[in-house]
């Protein structure tokens, strides 16, 4: 096998490498939520007794990229003044597990919440004006007609599906 051969393979793998690590390492700002443990290690030690596991997870909100404005035939104004902006973010979760004394038999050690962070998509409300100058009118020899002006309010938009499971089990 030739040096330049031997070159030309060394960095084709080298730049293979470099991309799936890059695709294993998920920067701070595409992580959707951060974890937040309750620490109760040390009130279990000092009230020896066992206490509840609890994790909150809180959602980093990620502002999108507005729709531009829509220029519609006939008018003067675009038809979105002010866009709506998007902003993806999430609904807090939590997952909490209490220790629970052999109540419901010898087999059910814990009673768990698991409730997950659950996407939520806003629109911010949005604007649309229009003018109260119409288009050019070739029968009124080019001039815009007069009309009443409009404004339009855009409705603002929240979306999501959250969702929680409570059980029982063996184990803390």
């Amino acid at each position: 096998m030739k040096s330049t051969t031997r070159g030309t393979l060394a960095a084709v793998l080298t730049c293979v490498a470099a991309a799936a690590g890059a695709a294993a390492a998920t920067p701070a700002a595409a992580v959707g939520t951060v974890p937040v443990p309750l620490p109760l290690g040390g009130a279990e030690k000092a009230l020896d007794m066992e206490l509840p596991e609890a994790t909150g997870h809180l959602p980093l909100p990620v502002p999108g990229s507005p729709d531009g404005p829509r220029y519609v035939e006939g008018r003067l104004l675009p038809d979105r003044a002010v866009p709506q902006l998007p902003v993806h973010g999430g609904l807090p979760g939590a997952d909490v597990r209490a220790p629970l004394p052999h109540v419901l038999g010898a087999g059910f050690d814990h009673l768990g919440v698991d409730a997950p962070a659950s996407d939520l998509h806003t629109l911010a409300p949005g604007l649309s004006v229009d003018a109260p100058l119409g288009a050019p009118n070739p029968a009124g020899f080019g001039l815009p007609q007069a009309q009443l002006p409009q404004v339009g309010l855009l409705a603002p938009l929240v979306q999501t599906v959250p969702t929680a499971d409570l059980g029982v089990g063996p184990g803390l």
